[in-house]
């Protein structure tokens, strides 16, 4: 991951793969890993999102149904779908692919954030 770009949030640390700023020009892929115990806030992206667990084990709480994903196992994210993310068995390193160009905002916001690690 030499030429990766990394974010730190307060939950995870994303290191951008392929990206537009890499030369990407229709997806973004990022490694994120996070902590044992960590969980995302509630949140809505615009863009499906694809998800392969690389470690660790984590569950997916989107639109009220929770989906356990393990170690080599995958969960495809609906586009617009609110969703969290909590560590089950950590750490937790994951791929992550989406289109380029999405957004993630709060349930019910209109306030939309690009997701720094995928531009």
């Amino acid at each position: 991951m030499e030429n990766a770009r990394v974010t730190e949030t307060p939950n995870a640390v994303m290191a951008s793969l392929a990206t537009p700023s890499l030369g990407s020009k229709d997806l973004s892929t990022w490694r994120g890993s996070m902590k044992e115990g960590a969980q995302g806030p509630l949140h809505v992206v615009d863009r499906e999102q694809v998800w392969v667990t690389l470690a660790g084990a984590v569950e997916f709480i989107a639109d009220g149904s929770a989906k356990l994903v393990r170690t080599g196992q995958a969960v495809i994210l609906p586009a617009h779908e609110a969703r969290q993310v909590r560590v089950v068995d950590g750490p937790v390193d994951a791929l992550v692919c989406m289109s380029i160009g999405g957004f993630a905002s709060a349930p019910g916001s209109d306030e939309r954030h690009p997701l720094p690690w995928a531009e």
